[in-house]
């Protein structure tokens, strides 16, 4: 095998997605296991299967819509399309890419992870050859990915997420979704052509989705930052506390939501803007995001781990 080939099938895996499966890590953030070596091992792991068994879906996908994908602008360049990678090739990677995550799985020792894994799987292939087809029930399966990946997570750690945070979790996943389909839509002219679930959507109507998914993320969040947020210790806090009422703080995680909105409303506008089609991408390039990730996260981990808040 030349060394081009092996170059167009890593570029088949879309490793640039992978950014997608640290949201499998989003348990140990919000438990008290963030400092836990053992349980950052098998996330790890769990981080590894999910990337492999993604990398096999994406190539299924590619090799189902190869015919589809000539007529878009963007996809008609991946190597499957292309035919850059034979379909023989590209079916037999997608397989041992299965084989491997599915391997890597027992050695996590979790059989409620490997079920989810493999529900993952299976509702990838049915999206690929059915659900994408069909309107609202597509984004719902894509929404879907990424709440699989947070609670698998959290069940490989043994983590508890509360209610407040699932709803997030939702709110987010069907915000991202609802998005790459309203950038779909901007981008191509001839809708039906792609895929046949875009000829059932209008702008409006997607419009409509961003924006109501989008209230829906930032006020889930503030509802887990009202109900979850631990109680305040630091010496700092309690003093002012004590000097007046108009300074106590017992609520520090709702900090952040201030963050949260601008994140969103900057995702929004780049909806708007016909760029989200592909989400992981942005997250790794626009600026303004990437900032606002890791100051969102950083304060996380400040207000939960950095002794202002006890466990």
């Amino acid at each position: 095998m030349s060394i081009k080939i092996i170059f167009y099938l890593i570029k088949a895996f879309r490793p640039v997605h992978w950014i997608k499966n640290l949201s499998i890590f989003a348990a140990l953030l919000f438990s008290p296991h963030l400092l836990s070596i053992k349980s950052f091992e098998l996330l790890v792991n769990a981080f590894f299967a999910f990337c492999l068994a993604t990398s096999a879906t994406y190539i299924f996908n590619d090799i189902i819509d190869a015919p589809y994908d000539h007529a878009h602008p963007i996809k008609k360049h991946r190597p499957i399309a292309s035919g850059k990678i034979s379909i023989r090739l590209a079916a037999m990677t997608a397989l041992i890419l299965i084989g491997i995550s599915t391997f890597i799985a027992s050695f996590i020792n979790n059989p409620i992870f490997s079920i989810l894994l493999y529900i993952y799987l299976s509702l990838q292939f049915l999206y690929t050859i059915w659900l994408k087809n069909i309107s609202v029930i597509d984004i719902l399966t894509i929404a879907s990915g990424f709440v699989l990946r947070v609670y698998a997570g959290a069940f490989v750690i043994d983590a508890h997420l509360s209610v407040w945070f699932m709803l997030c979790v939702i709110s987010v996943a069907l915000f991202l979704a609802s998005g790459k389909r309203r950038a779909e839509i901007g981008i191509i002219q001839k809708a039906n052509v792609t895929r046949k679930s875009l000829s059932n959507y209008s702008k409006p109507l997607l419009n409509s989705y961003v924006t109501m998914f989008g209230n829906a993320a930032w006020m889930s969040w503030a509802l887990y930052t009202f109900y979850e947020s631990p109680q305040v210790t630091n010496d700092i806090w309690v003093l002012l506390s004590e000097i007046s009422r108009t300074t106590t703080i017992s609520k520090l995680l709702m900090i952040t939501i201030p963050v949260a909105i601008f994140g969103i409303m900057r995702y929004q506008s780049l909806i708007f803007q016909n760029k989200t089609e592909a989400p992981e991408k942005l997250l790794l390039t626009d600026k303004s995001l990437v900032i606002s990730s890791l100051l969102w996260v950083g304060l996380v981990i400040i207000i939960l781990y950095a002794g202002i808040a006890e466990h």
